[in-house]
């Protein structure tokens, strides 16, 4: 699918990007990820030893991580690296350990309770990773117990498909068919709302794939003043669905930081739309959604893949509605794992605590981007 590809490459660049503003701009946690040995605590207390392990795993030292586990008689180092990287290519496979916060919970004689909790920066944003760790005294030095999550195992079986695919044929530089070609999607925008935020100004909206084809989408904003001038341009980039297959309507919500409505006289929405090969494999089923209250509003639910292949990432979109059908926020959340065949995994997406009296129901969507986009 051309868009895992483009996100595929988004992510490689970004990484590679990052990289080099830890190099050019380091800080005290980014020298000791790259190896400032010098910068680590000691573990002779139970907050220095766990505070050793993170910097060990944002400096991907796998084998100084595993070794100094208290149970790693339990685990191969292997496990230890796929519990925390990912066994399948996914966001964690390409994600940096931007920062952590190390909290002491319990201590009592040779024993006590850290929970560690793990920032992981991705182009598409952060992910928090908590884990609550037992620490253990051992001579004159404190070790930690990693809690390991081991991802399911998919048996071998034989999964059957059905499923629409559209495959697209462009005319050929030897084609004598004049300036014809395969005409491009029509999208339409059938809905948007800009709102104030203390990010600034958000316009939300949704957009309708009306054709028979697939399309690649986007949309594009820009801000006009009182004398038609452009202020600013942005576009949806992630918080968007970008494959519609037909009839298909996706949320977009687009950001303009620091600006007021006060200063804006119109708006120009441009949606934009590129025929592409595409597949309804695979899908990805929305179990037990459930809208929570504040005050901790969100929508929760799980995600379950009923196909026959490894997503390697899952983007879930929620929209949310008043009581009269009006639209009133889009969020989202990326799902840091791969999705195996089978196997449900939840998501939580929050909802601004002013919005949730405001919110009566709401619309779910998955993106997918496959396995083989990174290959």
């Amino acid at each position: 699918m051309k868009s895992g590809r483009l996100l595929a490459a988004i992510i490689v660049v970004a990484t590679v990007s990052l990289i080099a503003m830890g190099t050019v701009w380091p800080n005290d946690t980014a020298l000791a990820f790259a190896g400032g040995e010098t910068l680590l605590p000691a573990s002779d207390s139970p907050e220095a030893a766990v505070t050793d392990l993170a910097h060990q795993i944002g400096r991907r030292a796998w084998s100084k991580a595993y070794s100094s586990l208290a149970n790693r008689a339990e685990f191969s180092e292997s496990d230890f690296v796929r519990d925390l990287a990912g066994s399948y290519p996914s966001l964690r496979t390409y994600a940096t350990l931007d920062n952590f916060d190390v909290r002491p919970l319990h201590a009592s004689g040779n024993e006590a309770q850290v929970q560690l909790r793990l920032h992981w920066s991705t182009v598409v944003g952060t992910f928090v990773e908590t884990r609550d760790l037992r620490v253990v005294k051992e001579g004159d030095r404190w070790q930690p117990y990693w809690p390991l999550v081991k991802e399911p195992r998919v048996p071998p079986q034989v999964i059957p498909v059905n499923y629409l695919r559209w495959d697209v044929i462009y005319r050929g530089a030897g084609d004598d068919w004049g300036a014809q070609d395969v005409e491009s999607p029509h999208v339409r925008i059938v809905d948007m709302h800009p709102v104030e935020r203390a990010e600034g100004v958000v316009i939300l909206g949704e957009l309708l794939n009306e054709d028979v084809v697939p399309a690649y989408v986007s949309v594009k904003a820009t801000l006009l003043a009182k004398n038609g001038s452009a202020i600013t341009t942005e576009d949806a980039f992630d918080k968007i669905s970008h494959l519609l297959l037909p009839k298909q309507v996706t949320p977009f919500l687009i950001t303009f930081p620091n600006a007021t409505l006060s200063g804006v006289a119109n708006i120009r929405m441009d949606p934009l739309a590129t025929l592409v090969s595409a597949s309804a494999d695979p899908v990805v089923e929305i179990q037990n959604q459930k809208l929570n209250p504040a005050p901790d509003a969100s929508l929760t639910g799980q995600l379950t893949n009923q196909s026959g292949q490894v997503v390697s990432i899952a983007h879930v979109l929620g929209t949310f509605y008043d009581k009269n059908g009006q639209l009133v926020w889009v969020a989202d959340q990326y799902i840091d794992r791969a999705l195996l065949p089978q196997n449900p995994v939840a998501f939580n997406i929050h909802i601004p605590g002013d919005l949730a009296r405001k919110i009566s129901t709401e619309r779910a969507v998955v993106a997918t981007y496959n396995e083989g986009a990174f290959q």
